[in-house]
């Protein structure tokens, strides 16, 4: 088949993988050359804390993919052109030093990304050239899993049938792309500088190895690899911060490292051959398939409650509420649970999933706190940040979103911490001044008999703080403040 373009320019993003790619598949079947790029976005970057462990992981993984491109095209000088600029700007203007004929990429249904490449395809068009965009971050995405009345779902569970009425091989399949890797073109002289270090980008080294969080391709593989030697216990596991059960995959799902059609189809065929943990996986991969299609659909949840009804709670205001708040982000709420769990997701960048659902049910339902506030405290802090699944996590948690927990589901941090770290090891690991106290006061150390606490060189208000709220009296004053939307 005749190549429909002379050359091409493939424009790399969250797809940050050279294997199963759909934007590189088709820019290598389509063009006679094709050359690639990431832009390190200035509208994004310059934002940002200058110690941002994603930015390392974006750049560590470059690295991989910069070597994986130069493999593929077994050219001397093939690889990556890496840009630090106004992606916006910058695409059209490299499309034109390149003289290309399309820019070929992958969906991004954030806002902000549509803006921009609304932008991008405009100047584009001026130049003569094809802005081309491609699934490949999900495998439903859009309006391609509706109801029978052609409107978007907005409950879980139908979503998830109808999901699974719809998948089967086609879209499960990987897209060959090492079959036209001969297409990849050098890259001119002059954009051969390769991928900049991070102090060039103006950031500083967030000792992202200490942490063995593995980057690139390569890092994702191995983690997948590792994860299915535990998958068929993933539905047992995964709710005890202490054990070892969760994928780890998210960060390398959301920046693209692992292939989410690989993820879906091993979980697929596990699934049918009567693994009920990765049933359980293959669940959560649908439920990112449903937050993405829920923010394509209602792109309003960016700032607002899903429910729109939810927007009359009165939230906590004024310096009280700023106290409050502060204390929850640095984690000196009282509450151990809560507390190691803040100290984690500070001091890693990850979260397990059972405790950002605690985290998010105290700040919200204990401590009466816009959602927003937590959402934007996340979206900091978490290497795997995903607007989709981010703020329809937060909006289940505060009952205001697509298929939420009912507003008087109210976590209790106590019984949570009892159930899911029983033996306080998690705790222990990230509070280490509670660490002497025996397991069945170390869940409610307030509460620990006074020669515990001295054994254990606990003392409540100088070691470790007092609970800055009583549970019970603030879930009285959560279900008085969501009385305004009972009838939601």
């Amino acid at each position: 088949m005749a190549p429909t373009f002379s050359s091409g320019l493939v424009w790399f993003r969250r797809d940050l993988r050279v294997d199963d790619q759909a934007a590189l598949y088709h820019a290598l079947r389509q063009c006679a050359q094709v050359h690639c790029v990431f832009v390190f976005d200035r509208e994004i970057l310059d934002p940002l804390p200058r110690a941002d462990r994603r930015v390392e992981f974006i750049r560590e993984s470059l690295v991989a993919l910069d070597e994986g491109l130069r493999d593929l095209s077994g050219q001397p000088h093939g690889g990556l052109i890496v840009r630090h600029a106004v992606a916006r700007d910058d695409i059209p203007a490299l499309a034109r030093q390149l003289q290309v004929q399309a820019v070929f990429a992958n969906h991004d249904d954030e806002p902000q990304a549509l803006e921009r490449d609304a932008h991008v395809r405009t100047a584009l068009q001026a130049l003569g050239m094809r802005l081309l965009t491609f699934k490949d971050h999900t495998i439903f995405e859009r309006g391609e899993v509706m109801t029978q009345s052609a409107t978007p779902y907005s409950v879980f569970t139908p979503y998830k049938n109808a999901w699974l009425r719809k998948v089967d091989d086609f879209y499960l399949s990987a897209y060959p792309v090492e079959r036209y890797g001969r297409n990849l073109a050098q890259r001119p002289e002059g954009l051969r500088h390769g991928v900049p270090s991070l102090q060039a980008l103006g950031f500083e080294p967030t000792g992202l190895a200490q942490l063995r969080l593995p980057t690139g391709m390569q890092g994702a593989q191995a983690l997948f690899e590792d994860f299915l030697e535990r998958i068929d216990a993933y539905d047992d596991a995964r709710d005890f911060p202490a054990v070892k059960g969760p994928s780890y995959l998210s960060v390398h799902l959301r920046f693209g490292t692992l292939s989410p059609r690989l993820a879906a189809r091993t979980a697929y065929a596990r699934s049918q051959a009567g693994s009920a943990g990765a049933a359980t996986w293959l669940s959560e991969l649908i439920w990112r398939d449903f937050y993405f299609q829920v923010l394509a659909h209602h792109p309003h949840v960016v700032g607002a409650s899903f429910k729109p009804a939810y927007d009359a709670i009165q939230w906590e205001s004024g310096a009280d509420a700023d106290a409050l708040f502060a204390a929850w982000c640095e984690g000196r709420t009282g509450y151990p649970l809560v507390d190691a769990a803040m100290a984690q997701i500070n001091q890693t960048g990850y979260m397990h999933n059972r405790l950002r659902m605690v985290v998010a049910s105290f700040l919200v339902k204990d401590l009466g706190l816009d959602w927003r506030w937590g959402e934007r405290y996340f979206a900091e802090k978490l290497n795997d940040f995903d607007l989709s699944a981010n703020n329809g996590g937060w909006q289940w948690a505060s009952s205001s979103g697509c298929d939420a927990q009912p507003y008087f589901r109210i976590f209790n941090p106590v019984s949570q911490s009892q159930k899911f770290d029983p033996q306080g090891q998690f705790i222990r690991r990230y509070l280490p001044a509670l660490a002497k106290l025996p397991d069945a006061a170390l869940h409610a150390p307030w509460k620990a008999r006074p020669l515990e606490l001295q054994e254990a060189e606990v003392v409540m208000g100088t070691t470790y703080p007092h609970p800055i709220v009583e549970h019970d009296a603030a879930r009285e004053r959560t279900l008085r403040r969501y009385a305004v939307v009972k009838a939601g």
